[in-house]
Formats: C-alpha cells, sequence, structure tokens
C-alpha cells in the first residue's frame, strides 16, 4: 500500500540502526525499554466489583460489555477481577497466536479480567501512541521472538525489557491524533461499506425468494395459494405438499451406527454438514469402509439429491454434484430425492426461500428452533412450476446470484484495500517513516468523498 501513505512527506533526516526489527529511524527519535514507558499495575476489585463498569478486550479495543446481556461466559464472581482506568493499556500476553487482538487501550474506567496485564503510560508518554504503537506489532504478531511456553505467553519481566520507539511528547501526540483522525475516516468507510453488503445479501435473498414463489412473468394472472406465508401464487402452478415432489425422504442414521472406529484412510466418503454449508464435497476426510458402506446402503447418496442441513443451519441446503465421490450422510443431514419430472435445483432455491422459513418457523413453535425432522420437512407446502419455468426460474436466478455476488465482492474487495490502507498509515506513522509533526486536522467531513467509494 505505497500510495496510501505517498502524500505524507518523510523526515528530513535519518540514522541508522543496529536493530533486527528497524533499519532506520528519525534522527531525533530514541529507543527505550518498555519498562521506561509503561508501568505495571495490578489492583484487584474484591468486593467492591458491584461498583465498576464490566470490560472486555475485543478486536474493537477494551469495550464495555453488559452483564445482563448473556454474551460469553459470565463468571459466577468478579472479585479477582482488577481495576482499570481510562486510557490504561490493557495486554493479553497468553495464546498470542490465537488471540485475536492482544492490546486495547481503556475508554473509561471498569475492571476487567485478572488474567491480562494492565499498564499505565509512566509520565512523558503517551497512551494513545503507545497503542498504536503496540497494534503495529500486533497485526504481524511482532511480539512472537519472546514467547514462551505451550501456550506462547510473554511473560512481564520479558515484556518490561523489550525495546520500543520513542519520539518526543509532542510527535507522540501528533501521531497519535493523526492517526485516530485517518483511522475513523477509514472506518467511516468500512462500515458504510459492510452495510451495503448486507444490503446486497438482502436484496439477493429478496430477488430470489420473488421468483421462486411469484415467477418471472409480473403480467401473469395469480390465485390464492392457500397457504399464509406463499399468499397469492401464479395461477397455473400447483401447491403441494414438499413431500409430494420428493420419491424419497431419508433422514441420517442415528448416531450410533457410525462410530470413530468404523472410519478408514480411504473408502467410501460420509458426507455431513463440513460438505453442505460451503457447498463444497471436495473437502472432508472422513470413509468407511465397502462393508460398512453396503450395511448402511439406505443412506448412499445420489447426484441430484437435496442435502439439508437439519441441526442448527436451517437455509444450509445443496445439491449433490455428479462428479461427488460415492459415499453415504451423516446423522446431521437430511436427503430429499426429486421426481424426475422436477428440477432439484429449483427446489433447492425454494427450500432457501423466506416462504419455506416462515413455515419453518411456525412448525417448529414448541420444537427444537434450529432443528429440522422429516416431520416438519413433510410439512411445509411447496410451489411446483411447470418443470421448463422451473428451468427459466433457476437460471434467472444464477444470473441474479452472479450480479449480485459480483457487486458484494466489490464491497469487500474496496474494505480490504481500506484495511490495507489503515494498517500502512499505523507502520508508517509509529516507525516514522511519515513526518505528521505538521499536520492539522482539518475538520471536515472528508469521510463521504475519500476513496471515491
Amino acid at each position: 500500500m505505497v500510495g496510501a501513505v505517498a502524500k505524507y512527506q518523510k523526515y528530513v533526516e535519518y540514522k541508522d540502526l543496529d536493530e533486527d526489527f528497524l533499519p532506520i529511524l528519525p534522527i531525533d527519535w530514541q529507543i527505550h525499554r518498555v519498562k521506561t514507558i509503561l508501568k505495571l499495575r495490578r489492583v484487584i476489585v474484591g468486593s467492591d466489583s458491584k461498583f465498576y463498569q464490566l470490560l472486555s478486550l475485543s478486536l474493537k479495543g477494551v469495550i464495555p460489555r453488559d452483564i445482563s446481556g448473556g454474551d460469553g461466559k459470565i463468571p459466577e464472581s468478579f472479585d479477582t477481577y482488577q481495576v482499570v482506568k481510562e486510557n490504561d493499556l490493557v495486554f493479553c500476553l497468553f495464546d498470542m497466536d490465537e488471540t485475536p487482538r492482544t492490546v486495547g487501550l481503556a475508554p473509561q474506567n471498569g475492571m476487567i479480567t485478572g488474567a491480562y496485564n494492565v499498564y499505565e503510560a509512566i509520565e512523558g508518554n503517551v497512551p494513545k501512541f503507545v497503542y498504536y504503537y503496540f497494534l503495529y506489532l500486533d497485526l504481524f504478531k511482532g511480539l512472537k521472538p519472546f514467547y514462551t511456553g505451550l501456550r506462547k505467553v510473554v511473560r512481564s519481566d520479558t515484556f518490561a525489557n523489550i525495546k520500543m520507539l520513542c519520539p518526543s511528547f509532542y510527535e507522540q501526540t501528533q501521531i497519535a491524533n493523526f492517526l485516530d483522525h485517518e483511522t475513523a475516516k477509514i472506518d467511516s468507510l468500512i462500515e458504510k461499506q459492510q452495510k451495503l453488503i448486507e444490503l446486497l445479501k438482502e436484496k439477493r435473498q429478496a430477488v430470489i425468494s420473488h421468483a421462486v414463489t411469484k415467477g418471472l412473468n409480473p403480467n401473469v394472472l395469480m390465485k390464492d395459494s392457500g397457504v399464509e406465508w406463499l399468499g397469492q401464487v401464479p395461477e397455473h402452478w400447483e401447491v403441494s405438499r414438499f413431500k409430494f415432489v420428493c420419491s424419497s425422504i431419508i433422514a441420517g442414521p442415528f448416531g450410533s451406527s457410525i462410530t470413530k472406529d468404523m472410519y478408514v484412510s480411504k473408502g467410501y466418503k460420509v458426507y455431513g454438514q463440513e460438505q453442505v454449508i460451503p457447498n463444497d464435497f471436495e473437502i472432508g476426510d472422513y470413509y468407511i469402509s465397502e462393508k460398512n458402506y453396503l450395511e448402511l446402503s439406505r443412506y448412499e447418496v445420489y447426484p441430484k439429491d437435496i442435502l439439508i442441513s437439519c441441526v442448527g443451519t436451517f437455509g444450509k441446503i445443496a445439491v449433490f454434484p455428479e462428479n461427488a465421490q460415492k459415499g453415504i450422510i451423516n446423522p446431521r443431514l437430511i436427503k430429499a430425492t426429486v421426481s424426475n419430472k422436477f428440477n432439484p435445483y429449483f427446489f433447492r432455491e425454494y427450500l432457501k426461500s423466506d416462504a419455506v422459513f416462515k413455515q419453518f418457523e411456525q412448525l417448529s413453535r414448541g420444537g427444537t428452533m434450529g432443528v429440522i425432522n422429516i416431520g416438519i420437512l413433510n410439512e411445509i407446502f411447496a410451489v411446483i412450476p411447470p418443470r421448463t419455468e422451473q428451468d427459466n426460474i433457476y437460471n434467472f436466478i444464477q444470473q441474479q446470484k452472479n450480479k449480485f455476488n459480483h457487486l458484494i465482492q466489490k464491497a469487500e474487495s474496496t474494505i480490504q484495500l481500506m484495511q490495507e490502507r489503515r494498517t500502512a498509515l499505523i507502520s508508517s506513522a509509529v516507525t516514522g517513516k511519515i513526518d505528521v509533526r505538521n499536520w492539522k486536522n482539518p475538520n471536515n467531513n472528508e469521510a463521504n468523498t475519500e476513496f471515491g467509494v
């Protein structure tokens, strides 16, 4: 992302460094150890925990957490939590490769788990600059050389002796203010693109749902389907229970029918949610022997079978492809074989429509939400257009998916570019590759025009 920082000037003079992590440094910058910049503080809240706001370290940094929300694990007691003050730095210095974000800056007073390290900036240092510096390191796991043990821990005494870059207090302030302004603009643009992606996905689903329940001809005569969630359908369409569309509907075997000791390195494949959710039947490495395959032949899956994920993932449905390996379904799938006169791809799209989801919600009342069984599937009403119309609707849906997917991919690419720009700006500012000492906050809403998104 050279272009992201090309418009900013560099320092006039640099000095060479005998450091692995940085070859050059602005002439007036220093290198100090963390212990001269940050002071470790551990104050336990004890019985006063009820007076403190619960905080959490997340990808968005240190954020307030609602105890009553029920999100994530909530301990029985917070008495072992530690005090956090506004502008403290919070570090997670364990399981560092697995932890998405290892540093955060507290926006307010509160308390946080005692497993983290809480530091305050020593006078003469800007907490926000220190945060951006360690965020820069976190983006490429720059503390990896200091890990120890299986849990990849950076010990407190080791952390205290890590070297970090130190510009003057004024420059730290300028860098922090510059990055606050620039990253806020970028974050605003990213949020707009994320909202666009959600709108595109909603529109795509609405177009598909309309096509499979109303057809493609806006002038066709309509009739009442007799089904609350379907409303009117084209007059020449039939409406029937889904079970009458199929020659068979079979749930996967009971869990006890397939045990771990049955799996072999090669043979007949066992298909499950792992393949259906991403609609990728090449992945997966669960196989059974020919003997077990023949014993479980009732669950054999054939090309054009509709496979439905039946636990916790309503709407995850795929058609078994022609070129997939022979195999069976596992207990988390249902396979529906539609009659030869119907297009299975049309009915896959219909089963993923809003009309079917509403039926499923109604039929599941009193049962377990997110779980589909044959009884529920049998009761779902299906529309049955003539076969040629099924084919035309499916082809139309594919065209619409391609169009919307292209727009979504463009938005995702824009987000990726903006995230790269964000990373490049942080990296360049905290390592002295750009000089922002003379930067002034323009105080205008550039977020609407930057990038021309």
